[in-house]
């Protein structure tokens, strides 16, 4: 029978432990904002605010990252380049 890994158990405390939430986060709505919020998340049968909340805070936080990500040119010249698709000259 093959031996279980020394330590192996504690890589999985570690990453448990990384992506624990500890850091509090809050912000005001006014009125308007929190009946807007309301009435999305009874549309759409969202159960869990919090989580939606923060999904939605991380998502353009993420979309941003990933548009400010270097490239290997930049953005002018990527914007100038077009793909001219079926025609041979």
């Amino acid at each position: 029978m093959a031996r279980k890994a020394k330590g192996s158990d504690n890589n999985y405390v570690d990453r448990n432990a990384a992506y624990k939430r500890k850091h509090k986060a809050t912000f005001l709505l006014n009125d308007k904002e929190m009946e807007a919020f309301e009435v999305y998340c009874k549309r759409y049968k969202v159960k869990n605010k919090a989580r939606f909340m923060r999904e939605s805070v991380m998502r353009v936080v993420m979309d941003q990252f990933m548009e400010d990500y270097p490239t290997l040119f930049e953005k002018k010249d990527l914007d100038r380049l077009r793909v001219e698709g079926g025609s041979k000259e």
